[in-house]
């Protein structure tokens, strides 16, 4: 087992979050940081790389430009280097292809020295005046352990997929994440089913009614959802999404913040507008022929399980606003059932008892990201987070806009100066009367 000397931070998760940490940090610091992930390499959302889809973020919320312009790591630099800046100008649009973001992390990856993949983070403990980070490496199938003042953990989240749908074969029965992975034999199936609301399952129905024209599938969209609602992108809506509000937010009781969440769902789950055009536009064309594709949408619909019973798979589900149940059989089925935090068995067995909770699963966090411990006093490393936020944070937690503003103070904190300027009172909404 090697040993390895202290660094300032640790890094745990290389997605956008702490990749953004991760160049912020080599640019204008001298901290000696590590960042570990236990993927082979970079990759962003692989089974949702679906041609056509665009971030639902312009461009401006790359990995460092809130913080820095100039750097370059910026989105901007990236074409120039790549001799696409053309190209995107004459594009004349503000959001990022997907492909091209995945594109544009794994350049700025390839640029740092201080980004380990193949190395899995398999326990954290506290001793005393730092952090003891273990690691697995499954290049030099080794164990490892590093030393750090700080870590910052950015595990991201993981498919939530509900009791009631676990165990099937995954070939027939899969999250969106995985969807690109099963498409080939997903589109052989006789019948194909979505079940869920919000932008991914928007753009699975979109991309399997695109290619519905080869096939002979009969198409469905089942959500529990009111109905298939836009996402709220007003100019003045979008400022919850501003520091500016996150600072309000993180003010609130957690009650009032619990609150405050429900009543931006549209702000945070509704359907961009142009994937919606876009599948009107293919259903009212198909509408025109007598030999239209079979097409079933039907919201306020709730999927509570779902069995194989021969070679298909019948959903048990209710018509919530009826009060009616009712099955229905589908060869395929996709689960666009949202994420849920990506928290490590580790971080409970060596914290659980530590730290303040605001419910059973939600931790307390300071507004410059500290998880908070219940012994506070004279503590000079710290655990920071940027995983499991919403409830202190607000609708922007998993919004990539944000996530510069987050590391912006993370590493003011760590350093204890102003590296990077923090930019408040940028909008032209508030949100309480000075009295």
């Amino acid at each position: 087992m090697s040993r390895h000397e202290m660094y300032d931070c640790i890094g745990i998760g290389i997605g956008p979050y702490n990749l953004s940490l991760a160049a912020l940090m080599e640019e204008k610091t001298e901290l000696k940081v590590k960042f570990f992930d236990q993927t082979p390499e970079f990759q962003w959302h692989p089974g949702m790389l679906i041609n056509q889809t665009d971030l639902q973020v312009p461009f401006i919320a790359d990995l460092v430009t809130f913080a820095n312009p100039q750097s370059r790591y910026s989105y901007l630099n990236y074409l120039h280097t790549h001799n696409r800046l053309y190209k995107f100008f004459f594009f004349q649009k503000f959001e990022i292809p997907r492909q091209e973001y995945n594109d544009y992390a794994r350049w700025v990856v390839s640029q740092l020295r201080s980004c380990q993949f193949h190395s899995e983070v398999i326990g954290v403990t506290d001793e005393g005046d730092c952090y003891k980070v273990l690691i697995d490496n499954r290049l030099t199938d080794e164990r490892e352990i590093y030393y750090a003042k700080h870590v910052v953990m950015g595990t991201g989240s993981k498919p939530l997929i509900l009791d009631g749908m676990k165990g099937l074969p995954v070939g027939d029965v899969h999250h969106t994440s995985q969807y690109l992975f099963h498409k080939n034999t997903t589109i052989k199936g006789s019948s194909i089913t979505i079940v869920g609301s919000g932008q991914s399952a928007a753009e699975v129905f979109l991309d399997l009614l695109t290619e519905q024209v080869n096939h002979s599938y009969q198409l469905t969209w089942l959500t529990r959802s009111e109905g298939i609602l836009q996402l709220e992108s007003s100019k003045l809506g979008q400022e919850f999404f501003a520091p500016d509000y996150v600072d309000y937010f993180h003010g609130l009781t957690y009650e009032k913040r619990m609150e405050a969440l429900k009543t931006l769902d549209q702000l945070r789950n509704g359907i961009d507008p142009d994937t919606l055009n876009n599948i009107y536009n293919i259903l009212y064309n198909h509408s025109v022929s007598d030999k239209s594709p079979s097409i079933t949408i039907q919201p306020l619909t709730e999927v509570n399980k779902i069995r194989k019973e021969g070679d298909r798979y019948v959903l048990n589900c209710r018509q919530w606003q009826e009060d009616r149940d009712f099955s229905y059989q589908s060869d395929k089925v996709i689960l666009a059932t949202g994420y849920k935090p990506n928290i490590p068995g580790w971080f409970f067995d060596e914290f659980e008892d530590k730290i303040v909770w605001e419910d059973e699963k939600k931790y307390k966090v300071s507004r410059n990201y500290k998880i908070q411990f219940k012994e506070e006093s004279n503590r000079g490393h710290h655990f920071y987070t940027v995983t499991n936020l919403e409830h202190s944070h607000g609708a922007g937690a998993t919004n990539l806009g944000l996530a510069v503003d987050r590391n912006i103070q993370i590493i003011n904190d760590i350093v204890g100066e102003n590296v990077y300027e923090v930019q408040r009172n940028t909008i032209f909404s508030q949100f309480t009367m000075d009295i």
